[in-house]
């Protein structure tokens, strides 16, 4: 199968670990015989310095091209300290979002046992943690008219949503709930919002053409709660936008890194895949950087191209990893290992996969061959 690949490396340690995806994908493209030819284009702080805007035409006419879009990280120090700059890195990712039609952003959360002991919660709150957060990515108070008077001492942000923004992205929710557990849990703010009434209402009307699924409602507050006091509760998350981009930070450090997280962002004929970190500027160039979140959101676009094997070759290679202590300074500040060997060793796997041993002298010396 051949597919064409949009990638963006953006800004920071977004060029470093997403060439760690690509070594991956091509690894995957020689066991399974597959061709992934790769485009480059360029967005954030980085598209800002070359081209004066944050999105070029030409790196959404790429993106319109390709069968799918590998994607970085973006933001710079000088944008985000500046809160009078008019271009901003993040006023591309906006941008793309919206003219591509993303408008559901999908993130699992999940756990390793070797990594329990990073976490910030107890381990017995740990086992048995697996859900996924579907976040609405168009609408809402990100996307509404914005106010500020003239005597700059009132604002004011607008949310809106209607109907078939709601139902899109709930029928994918609904959908993976089949796949999984039969479990969704919409989060809201229904007792004080009119938006929040519009979700549930529209949530309530769908759930009867999905009756084998449990659908649950539980206020952002209480979620956000709930998500510290007891994440294995939940299957499927689906929320707004704003409620998403919160709870899903929250329950990024669940994990024990956030540069453990992948993430996709779906439309009806695109879809973009991403770590859920930002740019770590003070990482950039350091090889430290921690690829997995990337190399697993390359794992989800094997599963958006219907490569299901592929995508779990890529899990296992990087189970494996991970359990064996092959981790980046982020999990191991004294034994870590480079950004670059971590790449390596997931590729080996891949190509070795009845290799279950390794030669830790030669991954110290940068050299990641399994013997």
């Amino acid at each position: 199968m051949n597919k064409n690949i949009a990638v963006i490396l953006g800004d920071g340690i977004g060029p470093e670990v997403t060439q760690q995806s690509i070594k991956v994908l091509d690894a995957i493209g020689r066991q399974f015989k597959h061709t992934f030819e790769y485009s480059y284009g360029l967005m954030g702080a980085d598209a800002i310095d070359k081209t004066g805007n944050p999105l070029p035409d030409e790196t959404l006419e790429t993106c319109l091209k390709s069968d799918a879009i590998l994607f970085g990280a973006i933001g710079h120090p000088k944008y985000d300290n500046d809160p009078t700059a008019k271009v901003r890195p993040e006023q591309g990712l906006l941008r793309i979002r919206k003219e591509l039609g993303l408008f559901a952003n999908i993130r699992p959360v999940t756990t390793y046992p070797s990594l329990h002991h990073l976490s910030p919660l107890k381990n017995t709150r740990l086992e048995g943690v697996d859900f996924i957060i579907f976040r609405e990515l168009t609408g809402g108070i990100y996307f509404g008219d914005k106010n500020l008077s003239e005597d700059g001492n009132q604002a004011s942000d607008n949310c809106v949503y209607n109907r078939s923004e709601i139902e899109r992205v709930a029928h994918l929710a609904f959908q993976s709930a089949r796949q999984r557990r039969k479990m969704l849990t919409l989060v809201d703010k229904a007792n004080v919002l009119e938006t929040s009434r519009l979700w549930r209402k529209v949530v309530q009307q769908l759930s009867s053409q999905y009756a084998d699924v449990k659908v649950d409602y539980m206020f952002v507050d209480n979620a956000a709660m709930q998500i510290i006091l007891n994440p294995k509760q939940f299957d499927v998350i689906l929320t707004e936008n704003m409620f998403g981009d919160i709870i899903s930070d929250e329950a990024s450090v669940i994990a024990g890194s956030l540069g453990l997280l992948p993430s996709s962002s779906v439309g009806s004929k695109l879809a973009l895949f991403e770590p859920i970190h930002g740019s770590y500027p003070q990482a950039a160039g350091k090889d430290i950087a921690n690829p997995i979140g990337s190399i697993l959101s390359a794992a989800m676009m094997l599963d958006y191209f219907g490569m299901l094997k592929e995508a779990a070759m890529i899990r296992e290679a990087v189970g494996w990893t991970l359990g064996n202590s092959l981790v980046t300074k982020d999990i191991d500040p004294i034994n870590f290992y480079f950004t670059s060997t971590i790449g390596e060793l997931v590729t080996d796997y891949i190509i070795n996969p009845d290799h279950q041993k390794i030669n830790k002298h030669n991954v110290e010396l940068r050299k990641s061959t399994i013997i």
